[in-house]
C-alpha cells in the first residue's frame, strides 16, 4: 500500500455514489482529484470541497466521456494538475432510458477506450488505471444474467477485454491496469433501476449472497487497487459473494 501524497487522480463519474466516494479517499490517502462529472455539478463542488478539506488540490472536469471534445476537455484540465498518477474509470451506464441502442457499446467500451488514450500522455511510469465493472459483466458468458441488463454487460465485458488486450502496450509505459469487480452494490443507481423493473430483484440477490457490499466498501476496494503496488498488471478484486 502506498500513500498517494503529490499524486493526481482522475475519477470519472465522480459527482456521486462510488466515484464521489473514491474520491475522498483518496484524497485521504493524499492524492489531489481531477473530478469528472457530466450533469451534476453542485454535487460535484460537494465531492471538492471534501477533497479540500482533506488539504488537496481539487478540480472540476465536467465531461460527457461518450463525446471525444469533451474528453478533450476533461484532459485539458488535467494538464493543470500536471500529470496523471491513477486514472479509476467508474463512469459507466446503459439502462437508461432514451438511448440509441449502441449507447451501451459508446459508453462502456469506446469512452473507455478514448479516456484511456487521451490520458496515457499525462500518466508517468508507475501509473495505474482502475477499471470497475460488476461481477455480471466479468462473468458474462459464464454465469446466467438478467435479460434488461445484458447491453451492460456485454459492453463493459467488452470494455475489459479491449483493456486487458493492452496491458502488454501499457507496461512498456510502466502502467498498470486493475480490475474491481462488483455484486450489487447497496443504493447505487444500476440495483435501483433493476429492482424498477423487477421488483425483489435487490432482496432476492441479497437473499442469495447473505449481504450486498455498500458503496464505502467498495470504494475501499478501489482504494486498494489504486494503492496496492503487490498488485500485478490485470489483476482482479473481487467485492461481495461471487457465487
Amino acid at each position: 500500500m502506498q500513500e498517494l501524497n503529490g499524486k493526481v487522480a482522475l475519477v470519472t463519474g465522480a459527482s456521486r455514489g462510488i466515484g464521489a466516494a473514491v474520491s475522498r479517499l483518496l484524497s485521504e490517502y493524499g492524492a489531489d482529484i481531477i473530478i469528472n462529472f457530466r450533469s451534476k455539478g453542485p454535487r460535484a463542488e460537494e465531492v471538492a470541497e471534501a477533497v479540500r478539506s482533506n488539504g488537496r488540490r481539487a478540480f472540476l472536469a465536467q465531461a460527457d466521456i461518450t463525446s471525444e471534445a469533451e474528453v478533450e476537455a476533461m484532459i485539458e484540465v488535467a494538464k493543470e494538475a500536471g500529470h496523471i498518477d491513477v486514472l479509476v474509470l467508474n463512469a459507466s451506464g446503459g439502462l437508461e432510458k432514451g438511448k440509441s441502442a449502441d449507447y451501451a457499446m459508446n459508453l462502456n467500451l469506446t469512452a473507455q477506450e478514448r479516456v484511456v488514450n487521451l490520458a496515457l500522455p499525462l500518466m508517468p511510469t508507475g501509473g495505474r488505471i482502475v477499471f470497475i465493472t460488476s461481477h455480471l459483466a466479468h462473468f458474462y458468458g459464464e454465469k446466467p444474467v438478467p435479460a434488461m441488463y445484458v447491453p451492460v454487460a456485454t459492453s463493459k465485458k467488452a470494455g475489459e477485454d479491449a483493456l486487458r488486450a493492452r496491458i502488454p502496450e501499457l507496461a512498456e509505459k510502466g502502467i498498470s491496469l486493475v480490475v474491481v469487480s462488483g455484486d450489487m452494490i447497496e443504493g447505487t443507481i444500476t440495483p435501483k433501476l433493476m429492482e424498477r423493473a423487477n421488483r425483489g430483484t435487490i432482496e432476492t440477490r441479497r437473499q442469495q449472497a447473505g449481504s450486498l457490499p455498500t458503496v464505502e466498501e467498495f470504494a475501499q476496494a478501489i482504494i486498494d487497487a489504486a494503492t496496492d503496488t503487490t498488485l500485478q498488471s490485470g489483476a482482479v478484486i473481487f467485492v461481495g459473494q461471487i457465487d
